[in-house]
C-alpha cells in the first residue's frame, strides 16, 4: 500500500480528552476516530490490526475444534427473560421495541442465543461435545466510557461456547480454551496473567480472567511471585499482618467528637489494626452489620456474595436501626445480623461503645459478640499470600479475556437438553469464553510504546515493513523504492511505502508514530554506494546493507 493513497491522518498534538497512552497514540497515529462517547471508527491502519488479531483468534479456535458461526445483534426479550437476566441486568442493556411493540434488546453477550440454538440442534449424547464461536459486535450502555477503545459502548468480541454431556467434558473444553488463550496472547506479543475471577453476571461456578499488566487498566490483580497465586482483587484472599494484642479488660473510654477509626486511633495512640470497623448496610433481606479490622477496607463484592444486593445505610437509618449515630457503633448486644472478617476471630479490640462519644476497649469475639465468619476484606499490597504466606503485590491490569464454567445456568431455563445412553433427558453442561480484540490492540500499545509512538509486535502490526524513500523527486531513489516494494510484496511481505513528497523529518516522525516494526530507508547518499538502511523500530538499531540483500532475513 502507498501512504499517499491511504487514509492515515496523523496528528502532532495530543488530544486533550485522552488519558490512556493507547488512546492518545491510536488517535495521533491515525488508527481510530471518535464518533461519540464510547463509539469509535476504525480507520484503515486500525482495521488492519484488528483483522490480524481476528486471524490469530480464528486459527487458534479452529485448532481446538471450535466451529465458527454468527448470530444476530438484535435479540427478542423473551429469551433473556427465561434466564432472568432481562430483569437482573440494569441500565447497561440497550432495550427497544420493534414496530409491533415487542420488547427487544441489543446483545451485550450471547449466552442466551447460543443456548437457544443448542436447545434446537442438540438431541443426543452423540451430538456432544460441541464448541461454537463467533466474532461479533456487542453493545453495552457504559455509564462512563473512557480510555479509548478499552471501555466502549459498541465493541467486537470473540465469544465461544462449549456444550458437553458431563463435568469431565466441560473440564476438557475449559482446558482447551485455556491453552488456546495462552497461545493467542503470546502470539499477539502480550505480557499477561491468568487469574481467578468473579463470574459476576455470567454466573457459573469457576472463572478465570486474562490480564495484561498496564497502568491504564481498570482492574487490580493480587499476585504471589513465590507460589504463583493470582486473583482479581474482587475475590483475592490474603493473610493480614499479625498484631501483638494486649489482654485489656473491658472498659468504656470517653472519645468526644471522635468518630472515625483514624480519629480515635490518634486520640488513643493505638494503631488502627487494634480497632473493629462497624459498617451498617441494608440488604434486600434487611440490615446487616459488617465488621472488618480498622486498618482494612470492606470488600463490597465479597459481601454481596454472602448477603446479595445491598447499599450503605444512611445516617438516619443507622440511628433508627441501631439506636446510635454512626461513629460510635460497636458489635456488642446487636439484634441485627452480623458478618465479620475472619481476622477478628482472635484478638482484643477497640470499637464503638454504642453510646454517644464513647468507645469500648477490650472487646473479644465470642465473649462480647457473636457473628458469622467470612473473608470480607480487600487484599492489599504487602498482605500475605493465602496459599504460601509470601508477600503479595498488587498490579493494575487490562482484562483481555475471560473463561467461565457456566454449568447448567442457561441450559436448564432454556431447555437445552439431550438424551443420554439410557434415554434419560439431561441438561447440557456449558462453558463460555470471551476475548476482546480491541483490548488486545490497546494492551499491545500500552506495553509497547516509547516517546516517539507505537512499537507494534510483529504479529499484529498493520504492515511488516515501511519503505521510506527520502527524496521522491530523485529518479534513482524512486526506481529502487518501486523495485523493493514489488519484490517484498511478491514474497508475501506486507509493505507500506511512504511515497509522499514530504521532508525526511516528517516521514521519520510519522513512521515512528505509526510503529511498523521494520523501516527501510532510502537516502541518496547511501544509494550512490548501492546501500539502503534497515532500522528496527523497537531497538532503533540501524544497519546498512546492499540493496540486493534486503530480502535476506532482514525484514
Amino acid at each position: 500500500m502507498r501512504f499517499s493513497k491511504m487514509l492515515i491522518p496523523t496528528l502532532r498534538e495530543v488530544p486533550s480528552d485522552a488519558e490512556a497512552i493507547s488512546h492518545k497514540l491510536m488517535l495521533r497515529a491515525g488508527y481510530v476516530r471518535q464518533l461519540a462517547a464510547g463509539l469509535y471508527v476504525y480507520l484503515p491502519l486500525g482495521l488492519r490490526v484488528i483483522n490480524k488479531i481476528h486471524a490469530i483468534l480464528k486459527e487458534e479456535m479452529d485448532a481446538i475444534g471450535a466451529q465458527e458461526i454468527t448470530m444476530p445483534v438484535l435479540h427478542p426479550a423473551e429469551i433473556w427473560q427465561q434466564t432472568g437476566r432481562w430483569q437482573a441486568i440494569g441500565d447497561e442493556m440497550f432495550r427497544l421495541k420493534d414496530r409491533t411493540g415487542r420488547d427487544m434488546c441489543l446483545g451485550m453477550t450471547h449466552e442466551e442465543i447460543m443456548t437457544w440454538l443448542a436447545s434446537r440442534e442438540i438431541r443426543s449424547y452423540r451430538d456432544l461435545p460441541q464448541m461454537w464461536y463467533q466474532i461479533q459486535t456487542k453493545l453495552r450502555d457504559e455509564a462512563r466510557p473512557k480510555s479509548g477503545v478499552l471501555r466502549t459502548r459498541e465493541f467486537i468480541m470473540k465469544d465461544s461456547y462449549s456444550f458437553d454431556a458431563s463435568e469431565d467434558g466441560l473440564e476438557k473444553s475449559y482446558r482447551l480454551h485455556e491453552g488456546a488463550y495462552h497461545r493467542i496472547f503470546k502470539r499477539c506479543g502480550l505480557n499477561f496473567y491468568q487469574v481467578e475471577s468473579d463470574p459476576g453476571m455470567m454466573g457459573g461456578a469457576i472463572s478465570h480472567e486474562f490480564m495484561a499488566p498496564s497502568p491504564a487498566g481498570e482492574d487490580e490483580v493480587a499476585l504471589c511471585d513465590k507460589c504463583g497465586y493470582a486473583a482479581n482483587v474482587e475475590l483475592a484472599l490474603s493473610v493480614l499482618p499479625k498484631v501483638e494484642f494486649e489482654e485489656w479488660e473491658f472498659e468504656e473510654i470517653h472519645t468526644p467528637e471522635k468518630r472515625t477509626v483514624q480519629e480515635v486511633s490518634n486520640f488513643l495512640k493505638l494503631s488502627p489494626a487494634y480497632f473493629i470497623k462497624s459498617i451498617l448496610v441494608i440488604s434486600d433481606s434487611g440490615p446487616v452489620l459488617a465488621l472488618v479490622r480498622g486498618d482494612q477496607d470492606l470488600h463490597e463484592k465479597k459481601l454481596s456474595k454472602i448477603i446479595g444486593n445491598h447499599r450503605p445505610a444512611q445516617k438516619t437509618e443507622v440511628k433508627d436501626i441501631l439506636g446510635i449515630e454512626a461513629g460510635f457503633i460497636g458489635p456488642m448486644n446487636q439484634k441485627v445480623r452480623i458478618i465479620a472478617d475472619t481476622i477478628l476471630e482472635k484478638g482484643c479490640y477497640v470499637s464503638g461503645a454504642n453510646k454517644p462519644h464513647y468507645h469500648a476497649k477490650g472487646i473479644r469475639a465470642g465473649k462480647d459478640f457473636s457473628t458469622e465468619w467470612y473473608d470480607i476484606h480487600v487484599a492489599k499490597e504487602g498482605d500475605g499470600c493465602a496459599k504460601c504466606g509470601n508477600r503479595l503485590r498488587i498490579e493494575r491490569c487490562i482484562e483481555i479475556g475471560n473463561i467461565f464454567k457456566l454449568g447448567t445456568k442457561y441450559s436448564v431455563p432454556l431447555k437445552a437438553v439431550y438424551l443420554d445412553e439410557n434415554g434419560t433427558e439431561m441438561p447440557v453442561i456449558m462453558g463460555s469464553y470471551g476475548i476482546g480484540p480491541a483490548r488486545i490492540a490497546a494492551a499491545a500499545i500500552e506495553q509497547n510504546n516509547d516517546k516517539d509512538g507505537i512499537v507494534w509486535p510483529k504479529s499484529i502490526a498493520p504492515f511488516n515493513v515501511e519503505i521510506l524513500p527520502l527524496n521522491v523527486k530523485d529518479v534513482k531513489t524512486v526506481e529502487v523504492a518501486e523495485k523493493l516494494y514489488k519484490d517484498l510484496t511478491e514474497k508475501g511481505i506486507e509493505v507500506l511505502m511512504d511515497d509522499r513528497d514530504e521532508r525526511a523529518g516528517i516521514k521519520f516522525k510519522d513512521a515512528d508514530l505509526i510503529g511498523i516494526p521494520v523501516q527501510v530507508i532510502l537516502g541518496e547518499k547511501n544509494l550512490k554506494e548501492g546501500l539502503v538502511e534497515i532500522k528496527d523500530r523497537r531497538t532503533k538499531e540501524a544497519v546498512k546493507v546492499k540493496i540486493e540483500e534486503v530480502m535476506i532475513d532482514r525484514v
